[in-house]
């Protein structure tokens, strides 16, 4: 009998030298710093959505689904509202703060959005937080904004 010997092609893993799992929370002088340089290249957008995120903790998920009637009374932003929560489906109440309410105001002038709306669409989140993690240490983050 004749064995021909086995060729096994030798790949490298998807995550060879990559960080992996979860990254490091940002400090608060990196988040003043993404705020700012957001602010200062206007992207009203992507102010209203990382001030949200951070300041409030919400899970993507939750985020995602946040319709402007969840932070508006009529013509104004809320200085505080509730939102039940889609894991637990258990009601959280978060304060939104005057810097958070003003970002998400222009956003919804900008966008000209009723309070059927969504706030933010989860391929525009997805997209921006890509971009926000992806690129590893913040300050490359920071010369890309």
């Amino acid at each position: 009998m004749l064995y021909l010997p086995v060729l096994i092609k030798s790949y490298d893993p998807w995550n060879k030298s990559k960080l992996i799992g979860q990254k490091l929370p940002l400090k608060l002088p990196e988040i003043c710093a993404i705020r700012i340089q957001l602010q200062l290249k206007h992207k009203i957008k992507e102010l209203a959505l990382f001030n949200l995120a951070i300041d409030r903790k919400l899970r993507s998920c939750d985020l995602v689904t946040l319709k402007v009637r969840d932070v508006t009374n009529e013509n104004s932003i809320l200085p505080r509202t509730m939102i039940p929560q889609q894991k637990t489906k258990k009601p959280v109440q978060f304060e939104i703060t005057e810097q958070t309410r003003d970002s998400i105001s222009k956003w919804i002038a900008l966008r000209v959005l009723v309070s059927s709306d969504y706030l933010f669409s989860t391929r525009q989140y997805h997209r921006l937080v890509h971009k926000w993690v992806g690129l590893g240490p913040t300050s490359h983050f920071i010369e890309l904004i």
